[in-house]
């Protein structure tokens, strides 16, 4: 079992920065493909960014592309999401997910193991 547990979410402007962080613990973190999702009332869960297991490869949603940057410390069992520009349409409930495969990022997420219990990001006009 691999528990995640993500961090620092929270109410900014547009424009802001916030920094998500994901702790995972219960299984060796190199071995694990990690994403962030988001999800908002209504809507179905996308996927806003993957990064492989070495950190060599990544994913971006498009509206993510250019203002957020996933990365991760394996040496820490730490994956985080960098959110700059912040916009209205960023408010979403934001969730951590990791799997063992396949082992590269893959956009649905009914093929994650595990998931965080989420945090809320908001970001008002």
């Amino acid at each position: 079992q691999v528990q995640l547990v993500e961090s620092g979410g929270g109410l900014v402007q547009a424009g802001d920065s916030l920094r998500l962080s994901c702790a995972a613990s219960g299984r060796t973190f190199s071995s694990l493909v990690m994403g962030w999702f988001r999800q908002t009332p209504g809507k179905e869960r996308e996927l806003v960014a993957c990064i492989t297991r070495g950190g060599t490869g990544t994913v971006y949603v498009d509206s993510a592309k250019g203002r957020f940057t996933i990365s991760r410390d394996n040496a820490k069992n730490m994956a985080f999401l960098q959110m700059n520009s912040l916009k209205p349409e960023d408010t979403a409930v934001y969730y951590c997910a990791a799997k063992v495969s396949p082992t590269y990022c893959t956009y649905g997420g009914d093929l994650y193991d595990y998931w965080g219990q989420g945090t809320q990001v908001t970001v008002s006009s």
